[in-house]
């Protein structure tokens, strides 16, 4: 059945030029299937936004990613208004978006996590807060934005004021070696594991989205069978622990580099998952033979409210 869905996209975190790609590319698939679409660049101007959703949709698209779109800001507007939205709600999206509360529950829930620590970024600038090699966040940014990694002895951080314009309190990690891993979870169903690999660094922001730093997707990821079988277990247990609906991307460290059993630790769950060319969930969806129309026509049809 035809219905006005409106496309939200855009917005103004770090991640807005992404944002507008995977918008783009919904309004044009829902199109393709009969729907009457409206488009909104969603500015930082909330009373613009409330006169763009009228006339009033059946359904929003939430296609924003990182601050106000992902972290349960506009999913609150959007429950004020009744407005059937898509994507987690307000208090998923919140506890995914944080990633120390985040843990805190992943690890209630049993799936593990790698040792972390909150410290003032002062304290990381005055030298090592944790064992070398560690990973230093934001501890609320998506798509790897702001991520480093402290590797060699002499290495200095690598972060100064200037490039680093997000909280004063940072999220150590220690670094977990081996292979990076994502799940794609839909509804109540993990459809697959894929495997990214990088020529060079980890899979930062500029890995994900540039054309000059371009990562290669392996899926179905090789795998032993009892490891994607607990990959895939792990990845909805986060989704269902953090209250998550809709569809999700859960990011995975996978150490196959000892000598003992190979480890699973979950870094997080990606409530928004991107839907560009280049994304991941709709390559886990196409391997698992839904295509990137039937992706977004059934993300239409599960739209909901939390109350």
């Amino acid at each position: 059945m035809s219905t006005h869905v409106a496309v939200i996209m855009g917005g103004w975190s770090a991640e807005r030029e992404i944002s507008l790609i995977s918008g783009a590319n919904v309004a044009e698939s829902l199109r393709n299937t009969g729907h009457s679409v409206t488009a909104i660049d969603a500015a930082h101007d909330v009373g613009a936004l409330l006169t763009r959703l009228f006339p009033r949709p059946d359904v929003v698209f939430n296609a924003l990613h990182g601050h106000y779109g992902e972290d349960g800001c506009v999913q609150g507007l959007l429950e004020l208004m009744a407005l059937p939205y898509t994507h987690s709600g307000v208090l998923a999206s919140a506890l995914a978006m944080n990633k120390p509360m985040a843990n805190r529950l992943f690890t209630q829930a049993g799936i593990p996590c790698p040792e972390s620590k909150i410290v003032p970024r002062d304290e990381v600038l005055a030298g090592d807060v944790m064992k070398r090699p560690y990973v230093i966040k934001p501890l609320n940014e998506g798509s790897s934005v702001g991520v480093r990694i402290i590797t060699g002895n002499n290495e200095p951080i690598p972060f100064e004021h200037a490039s680093w314009p997000y909280s004063d309190v940072v999220m150590a990690e220690t670094y977990i070696p081996g292979r990076e891993l994502t799940v794609g979870v839909m509804g109540d169903k993990a459809l697959g594991v894929l495997e990214i690999r990088t020529g060079e660094g980890f899979y930062d922001y500029e890995a994900k989205y540039s054309d000059d730093h371009m990562a290669e997707h392996i899926v179905p990821a090789a795998l032993p069978k009892k490891d994607t079988k607990e990959a895939m277990r792990l990845a909805l247990l986060a989704h269902q622990t953090l209250g998550c609906r809709g569809v999700s991307r859960v990011d995975f460290r996978y150490d196959d580099t000892g000598k003992g059993k190979a480890r699973l630790f979950i870094l997080e769950v990606n409530t928004q998952p991107g839907m560009t060319p280049k994304s991941l969930l709709p390559e886990i969806a196409a391997e698992a033979g839904i295509s990137y129309d039937e992706l977004a026509q059934w993300m239409v049809e599960e739209a909901a409210c939390d109350s």
